[in-house]
């Protein structure tokens, strides 16, 4: 341990691994947070495909009526709606 070569690269490879700005800590913290993004990516890739194919079913006119009914409880002029709920809550 006393020669000075051995010293010097063992205080090289704690200083690159723990205390650079490059440091392997960093590094890992770093490809943390793009695994997270990559997650989020594809996340919003399949979401942006199921509104895709929404739209595409709102071309045509009764799905976009069904559509309404369903999801605004939008109605025609003659019609009358009744909304049902119910109780999921066991008594």
């Amino acid at each position: 341990m006393t020669n000075k070569y051995v010293v010097f690269l063992l205080f090289f490879i704690v200083w690159m691994f723990f205390f650079d700005e490059n440091s392997y800590l960093n590094h890992r913290e770093l490809n943390v947070e793009i695994d997270k993004l990559e997650n989020a990516n594809a996340y919003f890739k399949t979401e942006i495909d199921a509104d895709d194919k929404i739209i595409q079913n709102l071309n045509n006119p009764d799905s976009l009526e069904k559509y309404a009914r369903e999801e605004y409880i939008m109605k025609k002029k003659e019609e009358e709606i009744f909304i049902i709920e119910y109780d999921t809550i066991k008594k």
